[in-house]
């Protein structure tokens, strides 16, 4: 076997580490992570080219002819896991904003688009409409981060994430019908001759796509894959998928793997969000990759190539046609003025949009489309435009249209119990705050009546994944008298939340004698089960007695003259502490390992027995 060259390897090495790099660093900084994707493959790529002459990395010169393949592989993927979010279900039982935005705003976008990138940026009509159809698409990975930045109302984060998810599939089918009628026209075909290939190449990758979806999950229905393959055989199932269809009917593809990404979707398998998973952990690698390589791979001459009206079209489409088109589909949908031009300036580009356009473009030049090169660099400075623009505005716009949720973060509590509504009388003392959930409209009946904010419902059901929209919470109680029931509800909002932002209370401790209770091996693990809240050994059973027994919830705030160690030596040893309140309103909830803060303004609230509290206390005032 021949060696792998050095160069190749350190290519790799530079668009893994690089990528995964600057999805983390926009994880730390709350920055739109597309933004620090493309900036490393500008700087990796044309940027030292510019100055030293020559790139760090070239993609283009280590791989060759093997590239376009590699990242066709890549956008199938990509386009799968979009398909396999978009359940129809879950579309008809949204609101009527969400179904307008979805049903009238992309064609309308769409429009607007193509009408722009003729007429402004001087594009021809077919690549107009192709470029038009990619960029109406904004996407669920680069939306979800600004919901969750900007703290908005359940409607709007509710319009905004179903404009992504659907629109993302329905897009770059669009983009692909349009390109293949370009491409065979290109080769010569006429109109006639170009829809006749434009319909079969359709026919050809939708059949093969619901054959694939279809046939997957009867083979999952009927056990026929084991749990372990099955993640791994859908993500071989749609290499296979995409290659087969390109095969039988070239550039089809794509449209093969997003019909298998939709019928998968809307086929009621138990395993689906175990797949969904899965899929999103490699679609986050790729889509790393994809950005770092397609950014690298444009030269400085490239990016030249962009005059004034192409810069004019990205202000057009984000200032005029985004608005515009938002504000003819919600008419009468019950969105208010603020909300509409909330929704119409908030739409940053995905990575969809990004993706195709590289891949696309390069088979039209192949074809003899010298005009498409362009192409790419236009779709990344509107990408790049509208992240940047969007992400650093959204929060501040949210503010000045009065719309973001200010002050601290939201909890969830999941389980409506006396000790839980204990603890939320306390915490809407301290002004934070928070929606209890439960499956009884009895047990949220006093929750109702103190004025709390309560969802009835089953938060494990499909329903509940739009109508509790994860970005409104800063973090998860699950505190219901089962203890198998807080860790499934921890385990199944960890991957939006965040693992390190869901808790429960311990669980039973089986075994008196043990020194750590949560450790017995006949309870569950603590890697399928949430945070654990208040400290080891203080299960739901405890709690309920103590509170009973006429204990309750204490309020204490730091200042400069009672400090931390004060508090702690006035509460004595193992307090029961539940959650602190910085000052700059940031909530942490307490547990093993999980020290309070010890800034002066920070509130501390505690379950404690009936007995009056450390003197040199001060009230909780408003902020």
């Amino acid at each position: 076997m021949m060696p792998v060259p050095p160069d190749l390897t350190l290519t790799i090495a530079l668009i893994a580490g690089s990528g995964i790099a600057a999805q983390w660093l926009a994880w730390r900084l709350r920055w739109p992570s597309i933004v620090l994707m493309m900036g490393a493959g500008l700087i990796l790529g044309p940027g030292i080219a510019f100055v030293t002459g020559s790139p760090l990395l070239a993609p283009s010169e280590a791989w060759g002819g093997y590239l376009r393949p590699m990242i066709a592989l890549a956008v199938a993927v990509i386009l799968f896991e979009g398909g396999i979010t978009l359940n129809f279900r879950e579309l008809r039982d949204a609101s009527g904003p969400v179904r307008r935005i979805v049903l009238l705003g992309f064609p309308l976008g769409w429009a607007g688009a193509t009408l722009a990138l003729h007429y402004v940026a001087g594009l021809a009509w077919d690549l107009a409409a192709m470029i038009g159809a990619l960029l109406t698409t904004t996407g669920p990975t680069v939306v979800l981060p600004l919901l969750r930045q900007a703290k908005l109302p359940g409607r709007i984060a509710s319009v905004l994430k179903w404009e992504g998810i659907v629109n993302d599939p329905i897009g770059a089918l669009a983009a692909v019908f349009i390109f293949e009628a370009t491409r065979q026209t290109a080769l010569g075909q006429d109109w006639i001759g170009a829809a006749g290939a434009l319909t079969m190449g359709a026919v050809i990758g939708a059949v093969l796509g619901f054959a694939f979806g279809y046939g997957l999950s009867q083979a999952f229905r009927r056990g026929l894959v084991p749990e372990p393959m099955k993640a791994p055989l859908v993500l071989a199932s749609v290499m296979v998928c995409f290659a087969t269809a390109d095969a039988l009917a070239s550039e089809t593809g794509l449209v093969a793997v997003t019909v298998f990404g939709l019928v998968v979707a809307n086929s009621r398998l138990a395993s689906i969000e175990e797949m969904r998973r899965f899929k999103e952990g490699i679609a986050s690698l790729l889509v790393a990759s994809v950005f770092v390589v397609l950014a690298a791979d444009l030269s400085p001459s490239d990016l030249a190539s962009l005059g004034w009206p192409q810069l004019a079209f990205v202000a057009v489409f984000m200032l005029i046609v985004r608005p515009l088109s938002v504000f003819l589909a919600t008419v009468g949908s019950g969105l208010n003025a603020k909300e509409t031009v909330f929704v119409g300036l908030i739409g940053p580009r995905g990575v969809v949009a990004a993706a195709a356009a590289g891949h696309l473009a390069v088979s039209l030049i192949e074809v003899g489309r010298d005009d498409a090169i362009i192409l790419a660099p236009l779709v990344f400075v509107t990408i790049f435009v509208s992240v940047v623009g969007c992400g650093f505005s959204v929060a501040p716009l949210a503010r000045l249209l009065g719309l973001s949720r200010s002050g601290p973060e939201r909890l969830l509590i999941v389980g409506a119990n006396p000790w839980s509504l204990g603890l939320a009388d306390a915490l809407k003392k301290a002004e934070i705050p928070l929606t209890i959930a439960d499956t009884s409209w009895r047990r949220l009946r006093e929750a109702r009546l103190s004025g709390h904010d309560v969802y009835y419902g089953e938060v494990l059901s499909e329903v509940a994944d739009w109508r509790l929209e994860p970005s409104r919470f800063g973090a998860l109680l699950a505190v219901t008298p089962n203890d198998a029931y807080n860790a499934l509800v921890c385990i199944d909002y960890a991957p939006e939340l965040g693992r390190s932002r869901v808790y429960q209370v311990s669980g039973t401790d089986f075994r008196p004698d043990a020194e750590k209770p949560d450790e017995d091996p006949r309870a569950i693990a603590y890697t399928a089960r949430g945070r654990t809240l208040i400290r080891r050994g203080r299960g739901y059973d405890s709690l309920a007695h103590d509170w009973w027994g006429g204990w309750g919830f204490r309020t204490t705030r730091l200042t400069d003259t009672y400090s931390l160690d004060d508090y702690l030596a006035d509460v004595g040893e193992a307090p029961d502490l539940v959650l602190a309140r910085h000052p700059n309103g940031k909530i942490a909830l307490l547990g093993p390992g999980r020290e309070p803060p010890s800034a002066p303004g920070t509130v501390l609230i505690r379950f404690a027995p009936p007995q009056a509290e450390p003197a040199p206390v001060e009230p909780v005032q408003p902020d």
